[in-house]
């Protein structure tokens, strides 16, 4: 079946009470038929729930859907998208390993470099996203993983899946990509060899801002690995939160359709505005890696960042000017969002860190919705007119 077919055919199994839509399973135990099966289910001899920190039927049909529609053999849901990443991590490393990461990864990422890596012991060096003679100058003997993101937050960098694959490779690491921004909808990263992909199903796959959750999708081996670490853990996706994402994903497809639709029009738009420098928008001509995201990606995605001569005062007074887009912490909704990330997701890291992850002062990012495209243009034309 094709991806949008997927997306709204796989389901669990019906009840007894021959319900079309899957229901809520809002418990956190299930009873057995006996002691037998209480026993061969907790000695993994036999499959089926047992307790919703382990699995849920709820999280179970979010976990074959993303699985399906991502390619791959398994997923695990989890509680957020930095618990996604964290057991991505969590699983495969150990005090005195390193990994190597794209240097424009999102905010929470880089918090977890540099404040909590120290202090298990696992080293972390940061790489250019798009010069590949960096990667292989950052390995060590010691180097486990290769974490990126493509497209980056928030630089919108493409990441060579082709070539990070290659580099894995040769250097025997674990491929790690997290596919948030583009969705399994427009990128499947292991169809360009990626061993773990990694979401943040609060952005788009929700779509619509109302619940948070993360997901790790990649080979039987893996998953089963990670599984065992978030049931031993903790970071349960609870079953509402998995009932709502599951039935966002009917919808993924056409939501992107038209996220992209309206992304490629304002970046357009953008590009010719006297007021606004540096537009980067995967599909437009001018993005350095346009041919490679071309070549990985179906579309363009729903992110536009673009330069605002000022820095951060500016940013903030553009911010203060809008009357329609949303100021929130959060991408993906139906709702335009601008952020300011030198004054907000990004704010923690130093002037010398921003730059490295390609964040200059006057950078914007606008998380394009669903709304007339017309109506997103006007607002925004407003707020740059309004600090000229």
């Amino acid at each position: 079946m094709h991806f949008e077919t997927l997306a709204i055919r796989l389901k669990t199994s019906v009840t007894s009470q021959r319900e079309h839509s899957t229901p809520l399973f809002p418990t956190s135990s299930f009873v057995f038929e006996d002691a037998e099966q209480m026993r061969a289910m907790f000695a993994d001899e036999q499959t089926g729930n047992i307790y919703s920190r382990f699995t849920n039927p709820n999280c179970k049909e979010l976990e074959e859907k993303i699985a399906a529609l991502e390619n791959t053999e398994d997923a695990v849901s989890t509680s957020t998208g930095m618990a996604a990443i964290f057991a991505s991590f969590m699983t495969f490393l150990k005090a005195g390993d390193h990994i190597i990461s794209s240097s424009a990864v999102f905010g929470a990422t880089h918090t977890l470099y540099s404040q909590f890596f120290p202090n298990w012991n696992i080293d972390v060096t940061l790489v250019d996203p798009v010069d590949q003679d960096t990667w292989q100058k950052a390995v060590r003997p010691t180097t486990k993983m290769f974490f990126l993101e493509t497209p980056s937050n928030p630089g919108l960098d493409i990441v060579d899946l082709t070539a990070a694959k290659s580099f894995c490779e040769k250097n025997n690491l674990l491929m790690n990509v997290d596919n948030c921004f583009a969705t399994p909808y427009l990128q499947q990263p292991v169809n360009f060899g990626a061993d773990l992909i990694t979401h943040s199903a609060t952005k788009y796959i929700d779509g619509q801002g109302r619940v948070m959750g993360g997901l790790v999708a990649g080979k039987n081996e893996l998953i089963t690995q990670v599984k065992k670490l978030c049931r031993t853990t903790g970071p349960a996706l609870s079953p509402f939160n998995a009932w709502i994402l599951s039935k966002s994903l009917e919808t993924l497809a056409v939501r992107m359709d038209r996220h992209c639709d309206n992304a490629e029009k304002l970046a357009q738009f953008l590009s010719h505005h006297s007021h606004v420098s540096n537009v980067t928008y995967p599909f437009l001509a001018s993005h350095p890696s346009n041919a490679i995201a071309k070549k990985q990606m179906k579309r363009g995605g729903g992110l536009v960042t673009f330069e605002i001569k000022g820095g951060l005062e500016q940013g903030r007074r553009f911010l203060d000017s809008l009357q329609m887009l949303s100021l929130t912490a959060n991408l993906g909704d139906t709702r335009s969002i601008a952020t300011h990330p030198a004054s907000t997701t990004h704010a923690k890291l130093t002037p010398e860190g921003r730059s490295q992850t390609g964040i200059t002062d006057g950078l914007i990012r606008i998380s394009v919705g669903l709304e007339h495209i017309d109506d997103i243009i006007s607002d925004i034309h407003h707020a740059l007119t309004v600090i000229a």
